[in-house]
């Protein structure tokens, strides 16, 4: 099943997520657990500054989906005032409806 992570930022954290940036990258780029992110990118507000992330991961549960959200090195930094869990279908563009 996949879920949407819609991960908040704290305010004024710019530099907090900087910082922790390059482990986030990597992290998604070679998730070790559970389950796969298949999409991630920030938010941004209407300068263009991040403003918090959203991973669409699939995974066996709820519960999977929850301890990748505790993983990501920006949950770990402190880095979000608030992450939302949503279970999520994907309807238009699904990699695996073109096979």
């Amino acid at each position: 099943m996949h879920y949407a992570l819609i991960c908040t930022d704290k305010p004024d954290s710019v530099s907090l997520r900087m910082e922790t940036r390059e482990k986030h990258l990597a992290w998604l780029k070679s998730y070790p657990g559970d389950g796969e992110v298949v999409a991630a990118g920030p938010f941004l507000d209407d300068s263009g500054a991040m403003t918090g992330s959203m991973l669409i991961v699939e995974a066996p549960d709820r519960q999977a989906a929850e301890a990748i959200a505790a993983d990501d090195p920006y949950a770990k930094a402190g880095l979000f005032s608030a992450v939302e869990i949503k279970a999520w279908k994907w309807v238009v563009g699904n990699p695996q409806d073109a096979a």
